[in-house]
């Protein structure tokens, strides 16, 4: 069957169910009844400290089957996915499904695990380029992947779509109690925003830190009342792997031209004004645009009302000019927005549900005026892929992507029009990630193009100087440069699925031949 994005996904999925298909970015809102929440009262006296994890293995009844979830601040200096998956691996427990905010290198040890059937799913809302990404687009994964967003997954979790039976929080900071917060310890890692959901509804929930500290902990961020086991281990992670990726405003000539076309088309619209509200990626274009709306702001002596998102030191440098009244914080992605969260009030920090679940009673994308997004792919329906790359490799998943696109008044898509010698822009995207009818604007270094659906942003940029063409033109330029690709073959083997963040499938991944 077709989905309203016009891709052919299977009516059903063998071990992933009954498929509901992508009807539309706003399809499927309405009244909405939460899961019910398993758990086990403690009486006074009751100790919740446990030597290893080992022995918290034995106390949650680990077994066949069974879904374990972890999160992802620590990034690619997480050490806790793999000290339990090791110690589930030694008991020899098969058919686990892990319920991972994100995968990084440093999870390589999950493809032996995948190899030999103690791993059989995994569902994830980011997962980096390598080789456990890899390993699923092989094909070696027994169930396919599930590929959420960052709003999608919290609405999973609630609604009972994801069940998680024991999840094991990374707290960089816990007593005995569990109280625990993300910003005290050798391993801060700032918000633990991402394992909220599956604190209120994971069966058995178990804080795993290495900076015990005396009754209470404070500030809490995740507390006591979820929290079943605490087990201090020697270490949770590195935090220098928090900082992965550019996180610097580029000194590229061509992203330093997108950067400032975006800018003035943010200006131009008018959205650059009293109490406005921005969230941008920490990619170094990205920044670069957040570097031209800063000076517009200082120019005309406007102050924002928020930026939102995964916070960079550069946004922390933002509040603290008084360019913005506040920042909501979903994910620290350098040491100064930790500081920052730690000791600045302004500072907030929010779970992923209420950053971008759709079918609460209102996230904080909704209240975005501005988004800047990247793209591995847009089509010419402006449709945005983020998840496989030129090879039909998985690359990524949603993370914020499709909720940002969809709550933002004004989603601006900033790329190179070429890309290792490939055209961005193509006649139709590899993987769908977010749908063009929630994307606005794509920005190039040869040409700006405007979704047609957006009359009113077309008639505010007519008059401007700036180099407006269809979106057709800029592929035709591209493919001028490049060459028009060779289409990737793919098997009939679904080895991902793509849930658009309200849990309908916007897209599937097969096999690459």
């Amino acid at each position: 069957m077709k989905n309203s994005v016009g891709r052919e996904i299977p009516e059903y999925i063998e071990s992933y169910g009954q498929v509901k298909p992508f009807g539309g970015a706003l399809a499927n809102y309405g009244e909405r009844t939460k899961t019910s929440v398993k758990l086990r009262s403690v009486k006074p006296g009751d100790n919740k400290l446990v030597e290893t994890i080992d022995e918290v293995l034995d106390k949650v009844g680990i077994r066949d089957g069974m879904t374990v979830s972890f999160h992802h601040h620590l990034r690619n200096g997480d050490f806790v996915l793999n000290l339990v998956m090791e110690a589930i691996a030694k008991r020899g427990v098969k058919d686990i499904t892990v319920a991972a905010t994100g995968i990084f290198k440093i999870h390589e040890p999950l493809v032996d695990y995948i190899k030999s059937g103690i791993v059989t799913g995994i569902s994830v809302n980011y997962i980096a380029p390598g080789p456990v990404a890899t390993a699923i687009s092989k094909g070696l994964l027994k169930k396919p992947a599930v590929l959420m967003s960052h709003g999608g997954r919290p609405r999973a979790i609630e609604s009972g779509d994801l069940h998680i039976d024991v999840a094991f929080i990374a707290a960089p900071t816990a007593d005995s109690y569990g109280n625990m917060n993300g910003v005290q310890g050798k391993a801060a890692c700032g918000t633990l925003a991402y394992a909220v959901s599956d604190a209120q509804y994971a069966d058995h929930v178990v804080a795993v830190t290495d900076n015990l500290v005396p009754y209470p902990a404070c500030p809490i961020e995740i507390s006591q009342d979820y929290v079943d086991y605490v087990v201090k281990v020697e270490s949770i992670g590195d935090p220098n792997g928090i900082v992965s990726g550019t996180l610097t405003v580029t000194k590229d000539p061509v992203g330093l031209r997108i950067a400032k076309l975006a800018a003035q088309v943010i200006e131009a619209t008018g959205y650059i004004k009293e109490g406005m509200s921005f969230q941008t990626g920490a990619g170094g274009t990205s920044l670069a645009v957040a570097a031209e709306v800063r000076r517009f702001m200082k120019e005309k002596n406007i102050v924002g009302s928020f930026a939102a998102g995964g916070i960079t030191g550069y946004m922390v440098d933002m509040l603290n000019d008084g360019l913005f009244r506040s920042l909501f914080d979903v994910q620290c992605f350098d040491l100064k927005a930790i500081a920052s969260m730690r000791d600045n009030p302004k500072h907030q920090k929010m779970s992923g549900s209420l950053y971008g679940n759709p079918h609460n009673r209102g996230a904080v994308v909704n209240n975005l005026d501005v988004m800047i997004l990247g793209a591995t792919e847009i089509d010419t329906d402006f449709n945005v892929n983020v998840v496989t790359g030129s090879d039909g490799i998985i690359i990524g998943a949603s993370g914020g992507h499709n909720d940002t696109a969809a709550g933002s008044k004004l989603a601006i898509v900033v790329t190179n029009l070429t890309k290792g010698r490939l055209p961005v822009v193509k006649d139709q995207v590899t993987t769908v990630t977010t749908p063009g009818e929630t994307i606005d604007v794509l920005v190039t270094e040869r040409g700006i193009a405007v979704n047609p659906a957006r009359q009113d942003l077309i008639d505010k940029l007519k008059d401007t100087d700036l180099p407006i063409v269809p979106i057709e033109e800029l592929k035709n330029i591209a493919e001028r440069l490049t060459g028009k690709p060779e289409p990737i073959e793919f098997s009939d083997q679904v080895v991902a699925v793509v849930q658009y963040r309200d849990g309908t499938v916007i897209d599937v991944v097969r096999k690459p031949l």
